[in-house]
């Protein structure tokens, strides 16, 4: 026999269907030997593997009589009848039995024994044997291998490299609802929907081509109509023989949807709480009523709803006891409306601002009159004209699409304020149970805020009522001094201080000048200062000096304690030109002489009123028939930005063009309050402006 070169691995020399590979599959895991006996019993084939499990060569086993070399002495006689039954008669048998290795040590090994006849007609045994313990073992391992993947919760299949099934368990018929049959041989185009088929696909070759597997990747299913869907959790590994080659994948499915509604319902909590938390700053920033009920709306849209109107009682709004009549109807005011897209269903709202009166009937007099959620997660025809005010707003909310529709009421202190008005066109699901619990804690917090806005405008309104009534009406022209005054309470989102001014009649043609500012706000400082107000003209009518005036208007105020005030009193007296004026921590007035330069008077500041103790001093200015005397309280100039001196200087270049000019008093003080004043300065601003006549 000549010698040729063996074939490289894998090479088949062209033959199709016949693969080559290195050892080390099953057959080498188990080192199967074989020995052939010819009828003498003599051993005439032994393979390497015969030689590693008895440790006998070849050349010293060949020719030799199988039962003295290997068997034990004891078993001789068995041997032989077996090996009789083998040759005469043909049958096969199977078993472990004990060989005597060349090293003295007796061994278990499994044999598988058969007659084979040459084409000589002459007989042979064949013994195929391998060791006892390494077979018990893979056959344990199958087994285990078996009983766990039949039994396993987890779908488990095998496919071939041509990605067609070969071996599915139970688990995984009942996940994807195709039985056994339905598997074998098949691809998952043909077994899996079509959209997880084409998703799949690509990612098992890629398995199968870079051995690299695919761990725990989440797959979902379409979602039922109540919003949830099935998840399953897979896993693509790669299956090699022992020498590196594919012999196919292995995949698990696990059934995840438990764990993955789960994961979305903490997901769900950690956004409303994130929301709540968002809500606790976004709404309630100022005490303006609309804004905060535009603040309650926007935080709603889109995270809960695509359109949201705010809805409060205008007997809430007014301080009026009853919100529904004996009918069962009420009566709204429409505060704000949010939403997240242009649509018709605005127009179906009643407008911002509006008054309105609602049926009984409707969903958010329902609401209001019962303090309870009124929720319709799929509206109908019918129920859009208990959620419109009118047929034709009902109409308009069936063409925007809403579907589902939610009331909350706003309820603080025990009292029901009004409604929050929720719906859903875009947003596909329905309004449930955890969408209600978010709308009620949001509207539960913004009702507090709502409140709040509402208390304040009432008590603003009250302590405007009451500065107002205890302000001098305004001044008019004298025979001795042309007089123009203003107050201007703080902006809208403030509350009500404690300025005001005065100009009182004094003997010997004398006349008094007062501005004032009791530091604080509300209705109390508002009732210190007219406290405060009627000592001064009680005071004043003393015919005290400015001095004095304010020495007992300083132990006044430290008896309203803890109130503390600031006040510039001045005296003019027309027979000599000249004005004394004493500052409690005032502000400087300003003096523009008819022909001058505007300028501070420099009166000693002292100490506020209320502080106790305090020393007050006067200064006189001389003040002539066409000269302008401006006193102001602090909301005129300061800002919380700029420098109260940089402020002063503003007012005095405001002032420098009126000098001699002509101008009303009226006209400079519009002119001041124009330029000096913030539209939403958060303190009141007294001014006054004397000159004298001719």
């Amino acid at each position: 026999m000549t010698n040729r070169e063996e074939p490289p691995e894998g090479d088949t020399g062209g033959v199709p269907g016949v693969s080559l590979s290195p050892p080390g599959g099953l057959l080498d895991v188990l080192a199967v030997g074989a020995v052939l006996l010819d009828e003498q019993g003599r051993i005439v084939l032994w393979s390497p593997q015969a030689e590693q499990l008895f440790g006998y060569s070849a050349a010293e086993a060949l020719g030799r009589h199988a039962a003295p070399l290997l068997v034990p002495e004891q078993n001789t006689a068995l041997v032989l009848r077996l090996f009789d039954e083998v040759i005469r008669e043909g049958k096969s048998w199977a078993g472990v039995f004990p060989v005597v290795c060349k090293d003295g040590h007796t061994r278990q090994l499994e044999f598988r024994n058969m007659r084979l006849h040459d084409d000589q007609g002459a007989r042979y045994a064949l013994a195929l044997v391998t060791d006892r313990a390494a077979l018990r073992e893979v056959e344990r391992d199958l087994a285990f291998s078996t009983l766990l993947i039949r039994q396993s919760p987890m779908g488990i299949a095998v496919m071939d490299t041509d990605l067609r099934y070969v071996s599915v368990n139970p688990a995984l018929t009942r996940l994807d609802g195709v039985d056994e049959e339905g598997h074998l041989g098949r691809t998952v185009r043909d077994v899996l929907p079509p959209t997880h088929a084409r998703e799949a696909d690509p990612v098992l070759r890629r398995v199968l081509e870079t051995g690299e597997p695919v761990i725990d990747r989440e797959v979902l299913g379409s979602e039922t109509p109540g919003g949830r869907g099935h998840a399953w959790s897979v896993s693509v590994y790669r299956l090699d023989d022992s020498g590196g080659h594919p012999l196919g994948l292995s995949i698990s499915v696990t059934d995840i949807t438990a764990r993955h509604q789960a994961a979305l319902q903490a997901e769900l909590a950690r956004e409303r709480l994130s929301h709540l938390a968002e809500a606790s700053v976004r709404i309630g920033t100022t005490l303006d009523l609309e804004q905060t009920a535009r603040e309650l709306a926007e935080i709603t849209v889109p995270e809960l709803a695509d359109i949201a109107a705010v809805d409060v009682l205008d007997a809430a709004v007014r301080d009026r006891p009853a919100g529904i009549s004996a009918e069962g109807t009420a009566t709204f005011r429409a505060l704000a409306l949010v939403a997240g897209y242009p649509t018709v269903a605005v127009e179906a709202a009643d407008p911002t601002g509006q008054v309105a009166r609602y049926g009984a009937e409707r969903l958010v007099t329902r609401c209001v009159a019962t303090g309870q959620p009124v929720a319709v997660p799929a509206v109908q025809d019918e129920d859009l004209g208990r959620i419109a005010r009118d047929e034709h707003a009902a109409g308009l909310l069936a063409k925007a699409g809403v579907h589902s529709y939610l009331a909350v009421p706003l309820i603080a202190r025990g009292e029901v304020l009004g409604a929050l008005d929720l719906k859903r066109t875009r947003n596909p699901k329905p309004f449930d149970h955890d969408d209600t619990i978010l709308a009620c804690e949001l509207a539960g917090r913004a009702a507090v805020c709502i409140d709040n806005a509402r208390l304040y405008r009432q008590q603003r309104s009250i302590a405007l009522m009451l500065q107002r009534s205890l302000l001098p009406t305004p001044a008019t022209a004298s025979t001795r001094l042309r007089i123009a005054s203003r107050y201007q309470p703080a902006g809208a989102h403030s509350e009500i201080g404690g300025d005001w001014f005065d100009v009182l009649e004094l003997v010997e043609d004398r006349t008094a000048l007062v501005v004032g500012d009791v530091m604080g706000s509300g209705i109390n400082a508002a009732a210190t200062m007219g406290r405060l107000r009627t000592a001064t003209q009680t005071l004043a009518r003393l015919a005290l000096q400015p001095t004095e005036v304010l020495h007992h208007l300083d132990q006044i105020t430290t008896g309203l304690d803890p109130y503390f005030a600031t006040c510039l009193y001045a005296v003019y007296d027309p027979r000599e030109n000249r004005c004394r004026i004493a500052s409690a921590g005032h502000l400087p007035p300003v003096l523009v002489p008819a022909r001058g330069e505007p300028r501070l008077v420099e009166v000693s500041p002292g100490t506020p009123l209320g502080v106790g103790g305090g020393t007050h001093s006067t200064v006189s200015v001389d003040l002539h028939p066409g000269d302008l005397l401006v006193l102001y309280t602090d909301g005129l100039i300061e800002t919380r930005r700029d420098d109260i001196e940089d402020r002063l200087e503003v007012l005095l270049g405001l002032l420098r063009p009126v000098a001699g000019s002509g101008d009303s008093l009226e006209q400079t003080c519009d002119l001041l309050l124009e330029a000096l004043r913030n539209p939403e300065n958060h303190d009141d601003v007294a001014l006054l402006l004397v000159s004298p006549t001719e």
